[in-house]
């Protein structure tokens, strides 16, 4: 039997084979690993969303929706992105999907043609490059650096643009450096994108998860960026609702109708009690989403705190997410590892501690000379000290 060429260039989220290897270990080993490897909440879903979506079920929403969703979320969608990210839409321009993940997929699908260009981060959320090859675009890598604060070069940046250029993907804050995109790298891209008419995915899932009053800026905002925009986002980071499947997409007008055509071919719609949940998740009460968001903020600051303390490691202090990008490379020296998927490995084997090697963010370029991994923070205040605590001791 033979399978489709495409399937060699679909690549999957490397977080998950960690999750896989751990998986498999000896139980009492399992129970004795600190992971710092998967991006989730560890935060139970608010109960009034919880008893929102219960509600739904015992009162029959169980059959199909609109393609793009119930009108009322679509209504409180727009209202609260409005008011959040400073730009005028309507619920027309709100589209409904069963996870935020699937816009991607729709907006390569509807606004770039196979061998076209799409320029994403790097590095970045490993799922941009699989789906832009799958769907048989070119990726083009634009590096995020550690001396811009995880920011891109723009001189740089502008090199890489070509005429074949269709789409730019940005993420910000961002996975999985936790920085965000300052005024001068969303000034640039904007520019970009008019100057050669592009699109901008700009995938806002963290835009919620933010710290030290820095305020979220939509490259959307942007004079004349909105109708070229896409946002992705949806309730599984702010609202600890990842296991919901629920997220949504804002678009021009003419593109939302192309998003709807692309659900009723595939899905149909979103989980109609899901998108109760979601009502009561966008009209009502915040204060549990805050409060973690606070929680995560605590955190942030203890494991910069302590990552920088330890011989050999360093990392440059996140503004946004749950994740922390750590320098390596001293470690790597010390401990003679070749790279960061080693130490990695070596964690895992003599400290029984998890964390994501660069590697799965992309392909180093060439220029590269440092080593990185990626520790989520989505653990209690205990697991960190004990997580650290362990690292600390391979490295005395």
């Amino acid at each position: 039997m033979e399978y489709a060429e495409r399937m060699n260039r679909l690549g999957t989220e490397t977080a998950f084979l960690v999750l896989k290897q751990i998986s498999e270990l000896p139980l009492e080993r399992r129970r004795n690993i600190i992971s710092f490897a998967i991006g989730e909440p560890d935060f139970d879903t608010p109960e009034h969303i919880k008893q929102a979506g219960i509600k739904a079920i015992q009162e029959n929403y169980t059959h199909y929706t609109p393609s793009r969703g119930i009108p009322e979320l679509r209504e409180a969608i727009a209202e609260f992105v409005s008011d959040e990210k400073q730009i005028d839409i309507t619920s027309k321009n709100v589209i409904v999907l069963p996870s935020a993940k699937f816009i991607v997929d729709l907006a390569i699908l509807s606004c770039t043609n196979p061998g076209d260009e799409i320029i994403y981060p790097n590095p970045g959320y490993p799922i941009y490059e699989s789906l832009i090859r799958v769907h048989g675009c070119k990726p083009i890598a634009a590096l995020l650096r550690e001396e811009e604060e995880w920011n891109y070069n723009v001189d740089e940046l502008n090199e890489i643009v070509t005429e074949k250029t269709k789409m730019i993907i940005i993420n910000t804050p961002e996975n999985p450096t936790g920085s965000v995109l300052n005024q001068r790298n969303l000034e640039a891209i904007a520019q970009i994108a008019l100057e050669n008419d592009i699109w901008i995915l700009t995938d806002e899932i963290y835009s919620k998860i933010i710290y030290d009053e820095e305020k979220f800026v939509s490259i959307a905002a942007h004079p004349d960026m909105l109708e070229r925009t896409i946002i992705l986002d949806g309730f599984s980071k702010f609202f600890a609702m990842t296991g919901w499947r629920l997220g949504y997409a804002v678009v021009n007008e003419q593109l939302a109708e192309y998003f709807e055509r692309w659900l009723t071919n595939t899905v149909s719609c979103t989980a109609s009690f899901t998108q109760q949940a979601g009502i009561a998740a966008m009209k009502e009460d915040k204060s549990p989403s805050i409060a973690m968001v606070k929680e995560f903020g605590k955190r942030r600051d203890l494991i910069h705190e302590r990552l920088n303390k330890i011989d050999g490691m360093s990392a440059v202090k996140p503004k946004g997410a749950f994740y922390i990008f750590a320098n390596i490379s001293g470690a790597c020296e010390k401990l003679k590892l070749k790279d960061s998927l080693e130490f990695q490995q070596y964690l895992l084997d003599k400290a029984d501690v998890a964390v994501l090697s660069r590697i799965f963010f992309g392909n180093k370029d060439p220029s590269e000379t440092e080593e990185y991994v990626r520790f989520s923070y989505c653990v209690s205040t205990s697991d960190i000290n004990t997580g650290l605590d362990r690292i600390e001791k391979l490295l005395s």
